[in-house]
């Protein structure tokens, strides 16, 4: 393959209550510098275990935590993210979830989206982030 694929997985395991069989990744380094990192939602992401029921700002430190442990098994860092999109099932969430993200990615400035969906996934999880890093040439 072209690109490095981390933390492979299906979707067959991963949601077995859905009829799904797709081969995925939760962080693709493409060839070059570019980091592609999968939504992350609140989830743990050695136990599949769903944390903070009900709690979009729980939900969102979760996610971002999930993202910044794939960037660097990835050889990347927060500071390398250029775009996130955030994705929310309630525009009420917004402020707290932008509030957590802020904190998360404060100085790095990178580009976002966020988008207002009426669902994700599981209906527990009530929002997801997803990253694109770029892993400068010196490494920095």
């Amino acid at each position: 393959m072209a690109h490095t694929r981390i933390r492979k997985f299906n979707t067959k395991e991963t949601y077995p209550e859905q009829n799904l069989d797709n081969d995925l990744c939760q962080t693709v380094v493409a060839k070059g510098s570019m980091v592609f990192v999968r939504g992350q939602i609140g989830q743990d992401l050695d136990t599949n275990e769903s944390v903070a029921i009900g709690d979009a700002a729980g939900q969102t430190e979760q996610a971002m935590a999930n993202i910044k442990m794939l960037l660097e098994e990835a050889g990347a860092k927060l500071e390398h993210v250029c775009k996130i999109t955030i994705y929310i099932v309630d525009p009420r969430y917004r402020e707290q979830v932008y509030r957590v993200v802020g904190k998360w990615l404060k100085g790095v400035y990178p580009v976002s989206t966020g988008i207002v969906v009426s669902a994700l996934a599981r209906p527990e999880w009530l929002v997801e982030v997803d990253a694109i890093a770029v892993i400068p040439e010196d490494g920095e």
